[in-house]
C-alpha cells in the first residue's frame, strides 16, 4: 500500500490513526453518556446533548485555526503535533473522572489539542509530496491517511463498547487518552522519516502578525461570543439560534471569517485566486459536514431508539462474551429530582436501610451498590424507551425476570469507518483507471460529486422512516448500513480531496492557515448538525428531518457544478 510513496507516509499514517481512534471512541460514546440516566451517565435531554455534541466538534475544529497559524510561524509541524497529542490524551483522562464537574476542562483540552493536531498533520502529508517524483500520487497519499483515519474509527468502538459494558463509561473515555499516547510515541519514533516536510514558512511583508491577527481576529472573537451568548437572552429573552452556545459560535465565528475574507483582498495578485477557490469551497463543504456529522447525534439516536438491535441467539453467544452487548430491563422506576432523571431496572432494585431511599444495581453484571433518595422527588413506573415502538407481538414476548441483550449501540459508529476502509481502495483504484484514461474529474469535480452522492444517501433515510411507520415500529439495520455505505463514497470523494486541494493550491506561507480554514468551514458545519440533530424532536413526521438534508446538499452540489470551470483552471495554474 505505501509502495511508491514517502517512507513518511506510514509514520504519519499510523500516528492519525492512533489519534482518530481516540478521538472517535470518545465522539461515538458521548452522546449516549449524555443521554444515559444517572448515575451510569449525565442524564441530560437530547436537546441538551445535542447542544453540547455540536458546541464541541464545532470548537474541535474551530481551533485549527490557532494551531496551524502557530506552527505555520512559531512552533513548526512537529512540535505542534506534540503538544496537541499530549493535550488531547490528557482530555480523555479527565472524561474518565465521573460526573460533569471535568466535562468542559476536558473538552476543552481536547479542542485545543486538536487545534495544534489535526491541521499540522495534514499539511506534513502534503509536504511530503513535493518532490516531482511524488507529485502525481498526492491525491492517492491523500486517500491513504484517509484510510488510517478510518481503520482508528473502525475499531475503537468495538473497544469502547467493551469497557463501557464491562467496566463503565469512565474506561471507555480512558481508552480514548491511552490510544492517543499510543499515537505520539509512534510518531515520535518515525520523526527521521518526516523532518525534511517540517519547514515553517515564516511571514512575508504585507502578511498580518501574529500581535495583529490576535487584536483583529481572536480578541474580537472572543469579545462576540460573549456578546452572543449574552445579549439575545438580555434584549429578546431567548437565543437567536437555538441555544445561548450556538448564539456564541455564531457570532465568534464572524471575525475568524473576515479574517480569512481579508486574506483575499490583502493578497498579492498571484495570490488572489486560490485564496479565492479555496474560500468558495470551504462555503459549499460546510452543507456535507453539517449532515456528515449528524452521525453522532441524529443517527445515533435513530441506531438507539428506532433500530432493531436484537441479535440471534448464535450470534449473541458470540459478542456478548467480548462485551459487545448492553442489557436492557423492560419495566423500570423513574425518579425525577432536582432537574434530574433516574432510570432504574425493577428487576435490580435492593433492600436498604432507608425507607425513603431505592437501592439498586445499573446492571446485572454491576458490583456497586447505588441509592437515590427518594425524598421529595416524583417516582413512577415505567418501560424502558428501546421498548416503546415495538411491535405488539414482539413485546409481548419480552422477558421481564431477566434482562433483553441488545447489540450496543456504539457499534453503528463503525459502519462508516468500515465502508472507507473497504471502499478506500476501490475508490483509489476507480479514479486511477480514470486517470490512465485521461478522464479522471478535477479534484473540485470529486467535491461536487462528493455532495451529490451526500444529497442521494439521505433519501434511504427517508424510505427508512417510511417503511418503520415514522419510527412507531422498529427498522432493520440495514437502513443505516446502506445509508453509511452511500455516504461513505461521498466521503471519500470529498474529505480526502479537501485536504489534497488545500496543500495544492494555497501559497505555500499559508499553507497550514488555510488548512485551518478547511478545518474552520468544518466547525461550522459540525455546530449546524448539532443544531439540527437538536430538532429532532420538533418534527412529528421525521421525513422533512432528511428531507431537509437531501435539499441543502442538492444545493450544495449544484453550486460547485456551477463553479466547475474557474475552478478547473485555478487549480491547473497554481499546483503546488
Amino acid at each position: 500500500m505505501f509502495k511508491s510513496h514517502p517512507k513518511g507516509l506510514p509514520v504519519l499514517f499510523f500516528t492519525e490513526l492512533w489519534e482518530r481512534f481516540g478521538y472517535y471512541l470518545m465522539l461515538g460514546i458521548f452522546v449516549l453518556y449524555m443521554t444515559d440516566a444517572a448515575p451510569k451517565g449525565l442524564g441530560y435531554t437530547t436537546e441538551i446533548a445535542s447542544d453540547v455534541y455540536g458546541s464541541y466538534i464545532a470548537l474541535v475544529y474551530l481551533t485549527p485555526f490557532l494551531g496551524g497559524l502557530l506552527a505555520d510561524r512559531v512552533l513548526g509541524y512537529v512540535k505542534a503535533i506534540v503538544i496537541g497529542g499530549i493535550l488531547m490524551a490528557l482530555g480523555y483522562f479527565g472524561l474518565s473522572i465521573p460526573g460533569d464537574t471535568f466535562l468542559w476542562p476536558s473538552l476543552f483540552l481536547i479542542i485545543f489539542g486538536n487545534g495544534f493536531f489535526k491541521p499540522n498533520i495534514s499539511t506534513l502529508v502534503g509536504n511530503l509530496y513535493q518532490k516531482p517524483e511524488y507529485k502525481e500520487l498526492k491525491d492517492t497519499g491523500y486517500n491513504i491517511f484517509y484510510m488510517g483515519i478510518n481503520i482508528g474509527a473502525f475499531v475503537c468502538n468495538f473497544v469502547a463498547a467493551y469497557l463501557r459494558n464491562e467496566f463503565g463509561w469512565g474506561f471507555a473515555f480512558a481508552g480514548a487518552g491511552v490510544g492517543m499516547l499510543i499515537g505520539v510515541v509512534w510518531f515520535m519514533f518515525g520523526l527521521k522519516h518526516i523532518r525534511e516536510a517540517d519547514v515553517k514558512k515564516p511571514a512575508q511583508e504585507g502578511d498580518a502578525s501574529l500581535k495583529q491577527i490576535f487584536m483583529y481576529v481572536f480578541l474580537p472573537a472572543i469579545v462576540t461570543a460573549i456578546l452572543g451568548f449574552l445579549l439575545p437572552l438580555k434584549l429578546l429573552g431567548h437565543p437567536l439560534f437555538g441555544s445561548p452556545s450556538t448564539d456564541a459560535f455564531i457570532f465568534a465565528s464572524i471575525p475568524i471569517v473576515v479574517f480569512y475574507f481579508s486574506l483575499w483582498f490583502r493578497a498579492a495578485k498571484a495570490d488572489k485566486e486560490p485564496i479565492a477557490a479555496l474560500l468558495s469551497i470551504f462555503g459549499v463543504v460546510i452543507i456535507f459536514w453539517a449532515i456528515f456529522h449528524q452521525n453522532g447525534a441524529a443517527l445515533t439516536i435513530w441506531a438507539r431508539d428506532y433500530t432493531t438491535r436484537q441479535l440471534p441467539a448464535f450470534v449473541e453467544s458470540v459478542v456478548s462474551p467480548l462485551g459487545l452487548t448492553e442489557e436492557r430491563y423492560k419495566e423500570i422506576y423513574i425518579v425525577e429530582k432536582d432537574g434530574k432523571k433516574v432510570e432504574i431496572p425493577k428487576l435490580l432494585v435492593t433492600d436498604g436501610e432507608n425507607k425513603n431511599a431505592i437501592y439498586y444495581r445499573t446492571a446485572s453484571s454491576d458490583k456497586t451498590a447505588h441509592s437515590i433518595d427518594t425524598t421529595g422527588a416524583k417516582v413512577t413506573s415505567g418501560e424502558d424507551g428501546y421498548f416503546k415502538n415495538m411491535e405488539p407481538a414482539e413485546k409481548a414476548a419480552v422477558p421481564t425476570d431477566r434482562a433483553y441483550v441488545l447489540l450496543s449501540t456504539e457499534i453503528f459508529q463503525s459502519i462508516n469507518p468500515f465502508w472507507v476502509v473497504v471502499l478506500t481502495p476501490v475508490v483509489v483504484t476507480f479514479f486511477g483507471m480514470l486517470r490512465r484514461r485521461k478522464k479522471e474529474p478535477s479534484t473540485a469535480g470529486k467535491i461536487g460529486w462528493g455532495l451529490f452522492i451526500t444529497a442521494v444517501s439521505t433519501t434511504i433515510m427517508m424510505l427508512a422512516v417510511i417503511f418503520s411507520d415514522n419510527g412507531n415500529v422498529k427498522s432493520s439495520a440495514g437502513w443505516l448500513t446502506a445509508t453509511y455505505f452511500i455516504i461513505t463514497i461521498g466521503e471519500l470523494c470529498l474529505s480526502p480531496m479537501g485536504l489534497s486541494l488545500v496543500s495544492k493550491v494555497s501559497p505555500p506561507r499559508f499553507t497550514a492557515l488555510m488548512m485551518g480554514g478547511w478545518f474552520l468551514s468544518t466547525a461550522i458545519g459540525n455546530k449546524l448538525s448539532g443544531v439540527i440533530s437538536g430538532l429532532w424532536n420538533s418534527f412529528d413526521d421525521k421525513v422533512y428531518f432528511f428531507l431537509i438534508n437531501f435539499i441543502a446538499a442538492s444545493f450544495a452540489a449544484l453550486a460547485i457544478f456551477l463553479m466547475i470551470k474557474w475552478l478547473r483552471r485555478v487549480i491547473s495554474q497554481h499546483n503546488n
